[in-house]
Order: structure tokens, then C-alpha cells, then sequence
């Protein structure tokens, strides 16, 4: 077996073995929670071979996991919806599970790491959860919003804001049987005769309900603010606040010093995932803000080349690949994303107000949080015309309700030491005697 980088054991702190999905949504967290421990800690990431780079820039070590799944696993003619998110957890994320819970068994034999990070979607750890052989203490680090059990029997996964009554929840009884038919029991039990497989017991509940039950710590980056009332949360989930960044350094681009400082600025984005049609929501963004004079339009590529935008800039605009969010984030007035959990938590945190348009993945449930706790609005589609998009900027900008929302909201991400509340944990469960240690 090749490692990469050093493998000497620090004298202080404990080893740390880290877990995470090769989606770079998925990957970011994770580094940011080992650079902030391999300042004391042994730290050791494994993912795909194709991220050994971003890891050991970071300064951290890598130990390769090559099992992730298809590389092509949606079928690009399959919309936003149950049949799409069935296809995509089948084979991203519960297809590899038996095959990333081995290499973290001979990862464990190896390393005798103190503790276990995992990503939500590293499925390779619930077998380990579900075994009754010694295990070090795991801890999951979510990457997107709380996906439990509804109380007023909202359907997953269909971005419904809670139900404000008898009728709404009535409402919602038959959209969750629909849901739970297309999509909630076929992964379900995709998930158990993976776990048959290895003669481990089913899940104790839905996999989305699972996956935030079994560890010993589920560690949720936000805020109870932005969450919805589930009622009784398990008793082992952290709300933490905003991670750390530790992400590699991305420079201000040159217009960016040089901009007009009384026009106020909108940040549009697709995120690092959802961006391969930037007619979605970039360009109509763009187009429907080209004649405003009193804005600076900024668009990331999420590191696709600046030539994928089919159209010039307007004169009002700029665009960038990558842009320092940690950086820009403070002077920016609105941000239109497809509702990345990551751009929208910082987002949060620096008070800026929001415009949201996304229904893959699990953006349908972000932007539905958005309209709901008041800090913007939520266009409830994947593709919004220029025309929505218009009216949808405008009353976020004119309406100041909007803005003193996100404001309290970053009070609330404030109020809350994100690098000391995942420090307080993993010390917690490093410390935890016996029967966990392998």
C-alpha cells in the first residue's frame, strides 16, 4: 500500500481519520474540519485518487478510496425529481457502501485512528455503525440541510415550508406517500441488501433519517435559525455554526478594487455542481439585470472556463471562475444561487439577503428554507425566466425586511464558535473508553 505525505504521529493531540464523498461540496467541509485539527492532530483523508492533490495542499495526509460509484450516474434526460434522486443515490452512494466500509476497516486496522469524520453521504460508515465489532467512536459532519422525518408529514426531498395547518397537512399526506413510494423506500431497501450483503441488520429507519441517527455525533454546520421544528431532535446532533474556511487561497481579481463603491452588488452563482448549463440561472441572471446602472453584477463559474457563458457581459457585469466568498461576501448586497448549501450558509453568516432558483440535488429543500425563515425569496424552479428573475431581485433589494432578516440570522451564526464546538467534540468522543476501540 502506497501513502501519501507524512505519516509520523504527532505527539499531542489524537489520529483522526477522515471520510468523504468526491463531490467538491462534499470534500470542502471535510478538509476545512481536518486543517483545523492537524494543527494538533494526526490527520489522515480518504477519498478518490483524483483529490489527492486538494488534500495534501491542505496539509493533510491521503489515503486512497477508489470505489465512489459511476462517474456518470444521472441520466441527463431524467428531470429534477424522485425517479432522478432514486437513480443518483443508487449509484453515487449506496452502490459503493459495501467496498468503502472494507477500506475503512483496513483503514482502521492501519491507522488506529481515535475517532472517524465522515461526510452524510459516505454511506461506508453505516455498516460500521450496524456492526456489533469494536469500532473507534464516528462522528458525521451533514452537507446540507437536516433531511429527517417531517412531524407534520412532509414529504423529503419537495421543499414544502412546515405546514401552518390541518389543511397543509392534509395536503401534504398524499405528496408523502408519493415520495416515499418513489423514492424513500426503493433506497431504503437498496441500502438493506447492501447491508444483507454483509450480514448486517437493515436500517433502523429511512436512510435520510439514518444516516443523521446512527453516529455517535452528527455535527450540522448552521444554525437552528435556518432549520425547521422537528420536534424531538436526537440527542447527538451539533448545530456548529459556519466551518472554518481552510480552502486553498483564491485572489481578488483585479476589478474587483477598481469597482464603483456606491453601486451595490449582486453575486450570482451555480455552484461547483449544477453548473453545466449556465442558462439555468447565471445568464438570466445577467440579461435580467443588464440595464440596471445602479448595480456591479459579479458571476462565478465554479471553475468552469469564463468562455462556457454563451453570452458577451453586460457592461454592469464581471465574472470570475472562483471568487473568495470569505472575502467579497461582506460588501455584497444579494446573492441568486441554485441553492448550494455551502454558498448559502456563508451567505447567511455575512447577512447577505438571498434569491434562490434550484430543484436538483438537494436544492429544492435549501431554497425552500430561504422563503421560509424570511432572508429572501424562493423562485421554486430550476430554470426562472428573465422576467422572474427581474421581479424576484427587485423586491429583495427594495424590500428591507429581506435584509434585516439575513442580518439576524448572521447574529445567529455569531453566537456561535464553530472551530471550539468541533474541537469540544472530538475530544469528547477520542476520550470515550473501551468497547469503540478497535
Amino acid at each position: 500500500m502506497r501513502w501519501h505525505g507524512t505519516s509520523e504521529s504527532k505527539e499531542a493531540g489524537v489520529k483522526i481519520l477522515i471520510a468523504a464523498t468526491p463531490l467538491i461540496g462534499h470534500l470542502n467541509p471535510l478538509i476545512a474540519i481536518g486543517s483545523l485539527l492537524a494543527s494538533r492532530d494526526d490527520v489522515v483523508v480518504t477519498t478518490d485518487p483524483a483529490f489527492a492533490g486538494k488534500v495534501e495542499h491542505a496539509g493533510l495526509r491521503f489515503a486512497p478510496c477508489d470505489d465512489f460509484g459511476s462517474a456518470s450516474y444521472l441520466e441527463p434526460d431524467l428531470p429534477p425529481g424522485p425517479e432522478r434522486w432514486t437513480h443518483e443515490f443508487e449509484r453515487r452512494f449506496i452502490a459503493p457502501m459495501p467496498a468503502q466500509a472494507a477500506r475503512l476497516r483496513a483503514l482502521i486496522t492501519h491507522e488506529a485512528p481515535d475517532v472517524v469524520i465522515a461526510g452524510s453521504l459516505f454511506l461506508g460508515v453505516l455498516p460500521l455503525l450496524l456492526d456489533t465489532r469494536p469500532r473507534p467512536p464516528i462522528a458525521t459532519v451533514n452537507v446540507s440541510v437536516l433531511f429527517l422525518d417531517r412531524p407534520d408529514g412532509a414529504p423529503v426531498g419537495m421543499g414544502l415550508p412546515p405546514a401552518r395547518d390541518a389543511a397543509d397537512r392534509a395536503r401534504y399526506a398524499p405528496l408523502k406517500a408519493g415520495m416515499d413510494a418513489a423514492f424513500v423506500n426503493p433506497v431504503r431497501i437498496q441500502a438493506d441488501r447492501r447491508l444483507a450483503e454483509l450480514v448486517l441488520p437493515p436500517l433502523p429507519a429511512s436512510l435520510t433519517q439514518s444516516i443523521v441517527c446512527l453516529p455517535d455525533v452528527f455535527l450540522q454546520p448552521g444554525v437552528p435559525d435556518f432549520e425547521y421544528d422537528f420536534s424531538n431532535l436526537p440527542e447527538t446532533l451539533r448545530f456548529v455554526g459556519l466551518l472554518p474556511n481552510h480552502g486553498a487561497a483564491v485572489p481578488l481579481p483585479a476589478w474587483w478594487a477598481t469597482r464603483d463603491p456606491t453601486k451595490r452588488v449582486v453575486l450570482v452563482t451555480q455552484g461547483t455542481l449544477a453548473n453545466a448549463d449556465f442558462g439555468e440561472l447565471v445568464e438570466p441572471t445577467l440579461a435580467a439585470l443588464a440595464d440596471r446602472d445602479d448595480l456591479l453584477v459579479v458571476a462565478t463559474t465554479g471553475g468552469r472556463p469564463l468562455a462556457s457563458l454563451k453570452a458577451p457581459l453586460p457592461a454592469n457585469a464581471r465574472a470570475a471562475t472562483f471568487l473568495p466568498f470569505d472575502a467579497i461576501l461582506p460588501e455584497i448586497d444579494l446573492l441568486v444561487t441554485n441553492g448550494g448549501y455551502g454558498s448559502v450558509s456563508q451567505a447567511l453568516a455575512a447577512g447577505v439577503p438571498i434569491v434562490a432558483a434550484g430543484l436538483t440535488e438537494d436544492k429544492a429543500e435549501v431554497a425552500a428554507r430561504i422563503g421560509w425563515s424570511g432572508v429572501g425569496i424562493n423562485l421554486a424552479t430550476n430554470t426562472p425566466s428573465v422576467a422572474v428573475l427581474r421581479e424576484g431581485i427587485d423586491r429583495t433589494l427594495s424590500d428591507p425586511s429581506f435584509a434585516r432578516r439575513a442580518e439576524t440570522m448572521a447574529d445567529a451564526y455569531a453566537a456561535r464558535d464553530a472551530a471550539q464546538a468541533i474541537l469540544t467534540e472530538i475530544n469528547a468522543l477520542a476520550a470515550r473508553p473501551g468497547l469503540e476501540r478497535v
